[in-house]
């Protein structure tokens, strides 16, 4: 079977996560990846080191590519990104616009050698605005949209340890390049696709943006506490830590009747109406009394183990799952059922990495089988020669510090 994506060509000289993880995924669907490093490496080859001189991250982002190692700040340099470009559908690279345009890389430059190549970037901020010319990483963007502010505790703002701005961005940026794709399949033009870290934030912050806007209610920091429906929250269990979501009165009315059972932590008295309280009617009303609902969910938890919780509330068809350590993660029957995390060799692991997918099932449409990432400028002699490089040539460019 044909890969969906074979026969388009990728230049990726994108750094970190938002820009590489589009080659990822491109990759993973049959794209011919050129992953473009500097000499030495970019820098995140490196953080968070697990062996073989390259770091987790790395892994994750440059599954399924090719690497070259390029100055293309140099003339000669510059003369191999003209020849690869005029090559390539796609080229990804979210750098500041000062460093684009001194390697060459900038859309105009592009173009000027392939009219309907697709252009693949982003930014910090976005492309205009008094901020367009800062630089930045995740955390900016969910310091800036409100995220931040209303994660931990009032007072205290909490950045996730996740990096959802930086996936977040790269997904919107892959989903606009398939979308370029399809535009220059129709009409034949190529075109610029700019994503940026602050707007992925405010996208995903939507709904508590548009409520402040509407009707001010000036939200602040409820630990893990949900706002708009309840209850939402973890809560200890005997042997762990458990998260129980709870939103719709359906869903409240199952949890309420669970609450009920009779065994260690049920009613006691004094305990509410819990199905005819007005204070919680709603799920609005659930979560400006959340308190009240989290200690009676804490009460019936913490005489429990997080298994028997999990299985209760999955019985009663109500969210819950087990706060699971990265071990735990990796451990956990369902997390393995998934297949998601692919076991990868890299030279110098001490094991193979479990590398994920691409997270999506369809029926029709397979990924082409897992290749490693890269060692750095692994593939450079073979990229070169076949763009017409001989041996003496692509010495002389090593001896040059070019590649």
């Amino acid at each position: 079977m044909t890969a969906l994506l074979a026969g388009i060509r990728v230049l990726d000289f994108g750094r970190y996560i938002a820009g590489p993880y589009v080659g990822a995924m491109l990759a993973e669907y049959g794209a011919d990846v050129i992953r473009i490093e500097k000499r030495g490496g970019s820098e995140d080859r490196f953080p968070a080191q697990v062996g073989g001189g390259v770091g987790a991250l790395f892994l994750q982002m440059n599954r399924n590519k090719r690497s070259m190692t390029l100055d293309p700040a140099t003339p000669a340099g510059r003369e191999i990104v003209a020849k690869l470009v005029a090559g390539a559908d796609v080229v990804i690279a979210n750098m500041p616009q000062a460093t684009l345009l001194s390697s060459g890389l900038d859309y105009d430059t592009l173009r000027a050698i392939r009219p309907d190549i697709i252009f693949v970037t982003n930014t910090a901020f976005g492309p205009v605005g008094p901020m367009q010319h800062n630089v930045g990483f995740d955390a900016i963007g969910q310091a800036m949209s409100g995220a931040v502010y209303l994660t931990g505790q009032p007072g205290e703002p909490y950045r996730a340890a996740a990096n959802w701005v930086d996936f977040g961005t790269a997904l919107h940026c892959a989903f606009g390049t398939l979308a370029a794709l399809m535009e220059r399949q129709r009409s034949g033009k190529g075109q610029k696709v700019t994503g940026a870290l602050l707007a992925t934030a405010l996208a995903v912050t939507n709904g508590a943006l548009i409520e402040q806007a509407v009707v001010q209610p000036d939200r602040v920091a409820t630990g893990n506490r949900g706002q708009t429906s309840g209850p939402l929250d973890i809560c200890r269990a005997t042997d762990g830590w458990v998260l129980v979501a709870v939103t719709g009165n359906p869903l409240y009315r199952r949890w309420a009747r669970l609450m009920g059972l009779p065994g260690p932590g049920g009613p006691v008295e004094g305990d509410p109406d819990w199905l005819n309280d007005p204070r919680f009617a709603d799920d609005d009303a659930r979560g400006r009394h959340g308190v009240i609902l989290t200690e009676r969910l804490a009460r019936w938890c913490e005489v429990r183990s997080s298994d028997e919780v999990v299985r209760r509330f999955g019985e009663a068809m109500i969210p819950c799952a087990p706060v699971l350590s990265p071990q735990q993660a990796l451990d956990h029957p369902q997390v393995q059922a998934l297949g998601l995390l692919q076991d990868t060799d890299y030279p110098g692991l001490p094991r193979p990495a479990p590398v994920a997918a691409v997270p999506i099932w369809m029926t029709e449409t397979a990924a082409v089988p897992r290749q490693r990432a890269p060692l750095l400028g692994e593939h450079t002699a073979q990229i070169l020669a076949s763009l017409g490089y001989d041996d003496a040539a692509i010495a002389d460019l090593r001896e040059r510090a070019v590649i």
